[in-house]
């Protein structure tokens, strides 16, 4: 049972422990907040581990419970000071910021600094490509310099903690969210998380003014949606959720993460909200993760609708119980918890863990010893930084993929022609990308800006919508087949509008809009070259006439600097770099597709249609329209001479796997050379192929360089029967090449322990 509250003098008393002065009160941090912890009210207590939306920001309606919506910026302040709340997220004034401190430290009882946090999920005013284009880039450098930049931005208004990286492994093309993450496979998905969190967090400790909290999210499968549907139930296997969806979660509490997100979806039957194995015994007990965890937006409350829970009372009970320390939104923990104590459902020792996790987390971000420090004016910057332009100018031109060059349409000629078509092709909405909250579209370069300053001859530029992205516009498709037709090489800028992908946003067909494919079929009919380029924050699927093209680039979402970027690469100034995190299907009926499935039983044996009692489809074979790690550069690189040694890798040993790279090419070569295994006979059926390695290459013309890798045991683990990580000696075989479907092929064998 909760001690009652104290008295005034007590009160001051445990303000006092909080402020030592070395008079035989409590001096180190721990027993600061033991103390707080003693003196709380279970109100208190509950408030702390309350996170609501700040009343001064938007929050989404929600009819089914209303209690998910701030009230006035007074009715918030009043909470914040009787100790009912313990953060505030998405608000971003530092003026707001300054004055909800204040009522914390000030005028509450125990003067407990609130937690400001937010959703910067690719740039707080600078804007950065989203992050599954900078998955493009295949640069864990250039990942952790977008993110440090967001985060040196965000902590001058006052914010410590944010609900980044999204770290789930997405396959299915269909869904929304997968903008948000770093496509479908492991290791590029691992190396991301680290990069990422290591640049919100920053390399001076969290207590520093420009350290932001990470978040990998969401905990766990929620990239595996059942049909690609947001917030669809999850059903995988466990080997599945350890091999897949576990590792980039571990990848980013190794690297430091002290918070994560409970993911929306049920899995195998329990959802994640109420979930103690994933929560207590993988996340806790098996990983030995320290910070806390936060439900996702109202995720508790849902534990009624998925069928879990009776009541709201219910479902504070078993989202509690099953591990989640922090409730977002729905306010089920302020009005439930203190209750559930009182009536011995729950005990208060439990609740104190949950309360000294924020509470630690509160310190190490030195809130207690500056409560204002993230608040310095000097700090406040603007919302046009040059450096951080630059930088978002950089990783847009890194995210750009060409998959397509025929004839050598590109680069563009600087004095030529140009018709500019598409929905996209001016204005600046549709940029930025979905999930931005904070920056200012006003601030964004148009794709012809950003070609006018690249032409010789500006003038020499005409542009014409022709469509808009999911309508038709009266005249439009005449106008652009007149612009094609004066033209000397027509760029058309078509696909997703930025609120095509993005949460709550599943599709049932990703291909472009029947009005921009009507568009780009009377534009192809002119006989022009036509150079399309794709918006998009998903895998496209596109029709016989899009694949034509002779050139096709995927131009994603690229942020405040996406005219800039575009021209950079598409009037050759920076060589097109990017590489396909995620694999192009042929039809949409593929998805779930990614490059690193199982052979089957009955593998296809052939490209040619009519094979039957193989595992294929009717209308296609189960490949690629372009594979993952698949992209194009300017020049023509050819890779030669795999070297696998002598063949063999000892068990405690290493293995270098190396090949020569030539530029054949009469312009310089970006090339990314990447590494395949395929574990050949295993007591677990493995992926045709899974990738261990990759770097990048820049190549002269004439020019070649020997790549090398070097693989160890570790590289070949799986999980195996047991469930746990194995590896067991055979053969393998590896290949070196460009993308998931090609490269040099050879063999190697992993001995036994000679031990």
């Amino acid at each position: 049972m909760s001690s009652p509250a104290p008295k005034p003098s007590e009160a001051r008393l445990s303000g006092e422990a909080r402020r030592p002065d070395g008079g035989g009160r409590a001096t180190t941090v721990a027993e600061r907040i033991e103390a707080l912890i003693a003196a709380m009210t279970l109100e208190e207590k509950a408030g702390q581990l309350t996170i609501m939306p700040a009343a001064l920001a938007p929050a989404p309606a929600n009819a089914a419970n209303p209690a998910a919506v701030p009230g006035s910026i007074e009715e918030q302040a009043q909470a914040v000071r009787e100790g009912r709340l313990g953060a505030v997220f998405n608000g971003d004034s530092a003026d707001w910021h300054r004055r909800m401190q204040t009522v914390a430290v000030e005028e509450s009882r125990l003067g407990i600094p609130l937690l400001f946090a937010a959703d910067v999920i690719h740039g707080f005013r600078t804007i950065f490509p989203v992050p599954l284009a900078e998955a493009a880039a295949f640069d864990a450098n250039l990942a952790k310099r977008t993110a440090r930049a967001a985060a040196e931005e965000a902590t001058a208004v006052g914010l410590a903690w944010n609900f980044a990286p999204m770290v789930d492994i997405s396959r299915d093309a269909r869904w929304g969210r997968g903008v948000e993450g770093a496509g479908e496979d492991v290791l590029l998905g691992c190396t991301l998380a680290v990069a990422r969190v290591e640049g919100f967090q920053g390399e001076a400790g969290l207590s520093d003014v420009g350290a932001m909290l990470a978040t990998p999210k969401h905990l766990a499968g929620y990239g595996a949606g059942a049909g690609g549907l947001d917030y669809n139930s999850v059903d995988v296997s466990e080997r599945t959720l350890r091999e897949i969806h576990f590792p980039p979660f571990q990848a980013a509490f190794d690297a430091g993460a002290l918070s994560t997100m409970a993911a929306f979806n049920e899995v195998a039957g329990v959802p994640a909200h109420a979930n103690p194995w994933l929560m207590k015994d993988v996340l806790r007990g098996e990983w030995g993760f320290e910070g806390f965890v936060v439900s996702d937006y109202t995720g508790d409350f849902e534990l009624i609708a998925h069928g879990l829970a009776e009541d709201e009372r219910d479902a504070a009970r078993l989202a509690f119980t099953g591990g989640v320390d922090m409730s977002m939104s729905s306010n089920l923990y302020a009005h439930h918890l203190p209750d559930l104590v009182r009536s011995g459902a729950i005990a208060e020792a439990d609740v104190d863990v949950s309360v000294r996790r924020v509470l630690e987390l509160k310190a190490q971000l030195g809130l207690f010893d500056d409560p204002y420090g993230r608040l310095a004016p000097e700090r406040v910057e603007p919302n046009d930084q040059p450096g951080h332009r630059d930088l978002a100018r950089e990783a847009g031109r890194k995210s750009i993929v060409l998959l397509r060059n025929e004839g050598g349409v590109l680069p563009l000629k600087r004095s030529a022609r140009i018709a500019l078509i598409g929905p996209f092709a001016e204005g600046r909405e549709h940029l930025n990308g979905p999930w931005v909250l904070f920056g200012d579209p006003a601030y964004a370069v148009p794709v012809d800006e950003g070609f006018r300053a690249a032409m010789d001859d500006p003038a020499r530029l005409t542009v014409v919508r022709g469509s808009e992205a999911e309508a038709p516009l009266d005249g439009g498709i005449e106008a652009a087949v007149e612009a094609a037709r004066a033209a000397d090489v027509v760029v058309m800028v078509v696909g997703e509008g930025e609120r095509m992908s993005g949460e709550a946003q599943s599709r049932v067909d990703v291909c472009i809009p029947e009005p921009q494919r009507d568009l780009i079929a009377a534009v192809m009919a002119v006989g022009k070259p036509v150079v399309l380029v794709l918006k998009c924050g998903r895998a496209l699927v596109l029709d016989e006439a899009a694949k034509s093209a002779p050139g096709l680039v995927v131009g994603w979402f690229l942020g405040v600097e996406t005219g800039h970027a575009l021209a950079d690469v598409l009037f050759g100034a920076h060589e097109p770099s990017g590489r396909l995190p995620i694999s192009l299907p042929h039809h949409t009926g593929q998805s779930p597709f990614h490059y690193d499935r199982k052979v089957t039983g009955r593998p296809p044996l052939s490209l040619e249609h009519g094979e039957e009692f193989k595992a294929r489809y009717r209308e296609t074979l189960n490949t690629a329209a372009w594979p993952f790690g698949y992209g194009l550069t300017y020049g023509d690189p050819v890779y030669e001479g795999l070297d696998v040694g002598d063949g063999t890798l000892a068990w405690d040993g290493e293995l270098e796997v190396s090949a020569t790279i030539t530029n054949r090419g009469e312009r310089v070569a970006e090339e990314l050379a990447q590494l395949y295994i395929h574990d050949r006979a295993a007591s677990v059926t493995r992926p045709i192929r899974q990738l261990k390695g990759f770097q990048r290459v820049r190549l002269e013309p004439g020019q070649s360089a020997r790549v090398r890798f070097t693989l160890t045991r570790r590289d070949l683990m799986f999980i195996g029967r047991e469930l746990t990580w194995t590896v067991e000696p055979g053969r393998f075989t590896v290949w070196i090449g460009p993308n998931a479907e090609a490269g040099l092929e050879g063999i190697f064998e992993l001995l036994a322990d000679a031990r």
